[in-house]
């Protein structure tokens, strides 16, 4: 099981910024993460996935409501990947949870979390005036 870390959560204004941090450890020796995505969860709401990235080729997945606003990235040395988010909305207020697999590589087309087997505790963000 995978050690899984978010960071950088927080209250923020409309129209602000934040980046979000996700560290992964806990490899076994010569295995390294696929692919490290981030889904969130607002009240009442169902968890859904905003966005992916593979370790190997950087396939990235974005949902439509964040497309343009957020970019994700990685470190493959830190083992860590990052969500900057820009132009935040009230709507983005959720737990942001960062989850890692070393067997599934996320496409552009979608994300499922039943796809990811180790998950962090979340991060709650927080957009209100």
């Amino acid at each position: 099981q995978l050690q899984v870390v978010e960071s950088g959560g927080g209250l923020v204004q409309p129209g602000g910024s934040l980046r979000l941090s996700c560290a992964v450890s806990g490899f076994t020796s010569g295995l390294d993460y696929s692919s490290i995505g981030w889904f969130r969860q607002a009240p009442g709401k169902e968890r859904e996935g905003v966005s992916c990235i593979t370790r190997i080729d950087s396939t990235t997945y974005y949902a439509d409501a964040v497309k343009g606003r957020f970019t994700i990235s990685r470190d493959n040395a830190k083992k860590t990947v990052f969500l900057q988010m820009n132009n935040l909305k009230p709507d983005d207020t959720a737990v942001y949870y960062c989850a890692a697999d070393i067997d599934y590589y996320c496409s552009e087309y979608g994300l499922d979390s039943g796809d990811f087997g180790s998950w962090g505790q979340g991060t709650q963000v927080t957009v209100s005036s």
